[in-house]
């Protein structure tokens, strides 16, 4: 009987152990460590006002598969919602805006697409973006905040296409690399688009697409963590921090555990240290991976509380107030307006607070930082009811910062990885910080480890 040790009991490690269990079998013992005292990473499916309510991640892209068929596969096929047709905003030149459609997180695909985002001087700028010297971008990834800037300015990085990575990777274009976070816009470059606008236009739909952007599950996506740790049937030790990882001649020594084969599905910070004895190139490289924090603030409103006619509200990083004022958070989420199971109780909002580098009110204790974005929500909306419950969760570390050496350094430590008879990696890390990113890093660990895959992985 093979003995496979699962560290990390987030979405990446509970995908990868039910996988293990269905390419193994009922024989393998799989045996899966979390550090934290409950499963599930950064997907958090909390009780708020007596309504089941996510606090991590609270949806998953719908147009790319890997997250539809796992539920679908795991029997939850029946509890997957979209959102309604409540359109997100946002807070960009001091006013409250209808988000532009006809753009890749946020390169528009013409001029007219950002017209209204955008002053005359700005719109002007994206106009011309297409009349400048051919692009030509190098094999490895170019750093993107620059490259749009030079391209079309800052007010359209600043207004648009920074609020729209913060929500992804809590940091803003200026730290992070086109192929790593816009790589099929990168792909029409090198397929022959001659302008950033150019290339966007290309993947646009030629007619407009009726399926659902985004999923989610009835219950809150904790449901999917719940069955992937049922089918799994791995044992599961919640609270338990591994602290040591080697390698022996028969395999494995996780801790107290002799196991054939490792699959790790944490943070970098926490493989680069598991790493260091076993993997030298892959943990140096993992610490060269940056991370940004950020916290979730749940309101639950009195039912009946009337909120704006939107999913939400992005804010850019220097968006300010009427008065001048800041604000804090980066984005609101209007749940009870995207989703309609919450129904008639209590209303349901989130807002984040949080970006790379600019930890900002996350230095507040959780009263305060309840107490600003509620503020940021009443200048925003005017909304100012007294909250029934109220719930700060925060993520410290929680998002890796994708950067222009990003792919390089996971080819490195895949290949590193690869050269280790008996371990794997997955997770937000490597390929994508969605769900579907990292259920496919997991289904492909998890297939290495069965030994049913190439020993080098690609993306």
């Amino acid at each position: 009987m093979s003995t496979i040790a699962v560290v990390g009991g987030g979405i990446s490690g509970l995908t990868a152990a039910y996988r293990l269990r269905t390419l193994l079998g009922a024989d393998a013992r799989i045996v899966v460590f979390e550090a934290a005292g409950s499963l599930g990473g950064k997907l958090r499916t909390v009780e708020l006002a007596g309504e089941r309510y996510d606090v991590g991640a609270e949806a998953f892209l719908a147009r790319r598969p890997e997250a539809l068929a796992l539920v679908r596969e795991v029997g939850l096929g029946d509890r997957l919602v979209h959102p309604t047709k409540a359109r997100a905003k946002i807070h960009a030149g001091g006013s409250v805006l209808g988000l532009p459609p006809g753009t890749v997180m946020g390169v528009p695909a013409s001029a007219d697409a950002v017209a209204g985002v955008l002053s005359e001087k700005g719109r002007a700028l994206v106009e011309a973006e297409t009349s400048l010297s051919p692009l030509d971008l190098p094999a490895g990834d170019v750093p993107l905040g620059p490259l749009l800037r030079e391209r079309f300015g800052d007010e359209l990085v600043d207004r648009l296409v920074d609020p729209l990575l913060g929500g992804v990777y809590a940091g803003g274009a200026d730290g992070l690399g086109l192929r790593a976070t816009m790589p099929g816009l990168a792909s029409a470059i090198d397929r022959g688009a001659r302008s950033l606008t150019e290339g966007a236009a290309s993947l646009m739909p030629s007619s407009p697409s009726t399926a659902p952007v985004f999923g989610t599950l009835l219950g809150g996506l904790g449901t999917l963590i719940a069955r992937l740790a049922e089918l799994s049937r791995a044992e599961i030790r919640t609270g338990t921090t591994v602290t040591a990882l080697e390698r022996t001649a028969d395999g494995w020594k996780v801790d107290d555990l002799d196991a054939d084969s490792v699959l790790l599905a944490v943070p970098a910070p926490s493989a680069r240290r598991l790493l260091a004895g076993v993997a030298g190139v892959a943990s140096s490289v993992f610490a060269k991976i940056e991370l940004a924090s950020m916290a979730v603030v749940a309101l639950a409103l009195p039912p009946g509380t009337a909120l704006p006619e939107s999913s939400g509200v992005l804010i850019g990083a220097g968006e300010r107030d009427a008065a001048g004022k800041p604000f804090a958070a980066k984005a609101f989420t209007f749940s009870s307006r995207k989703w309609a199971q919450y129904g008639e109780g209590p209303v349901l909002v989130r807002g984040s607070v949080g970006r790379f580098g600019e930890p900002g009110a996350l230095h507040a204790d959780d009263d305060e930082l309840v107490r600003v974005v509620r503020d940021d929500l009443a200048r925003l909306t005017g909304v100012t009811a007294e909250p029934i419950d109220t719930l700060v969760t925060r993520w410290g570390g929680g998002l890796p910062q994708y950067g222009t050496g990003h792919l390089v350094r996971v080819e490195r430590i895949e290949r590193a990885v690869a050269d280790v008879p008996g371990l794997a990696v997955a997770g937000a890390t490597l390929h994508g910080v969605g769900l579907p990113a990292c259920i496919a890093t997991a289904d492909a660990a998890a297939r290495r480890i069965a030994g049913i895959t190439p020993t080098h992985e690609g993306s």
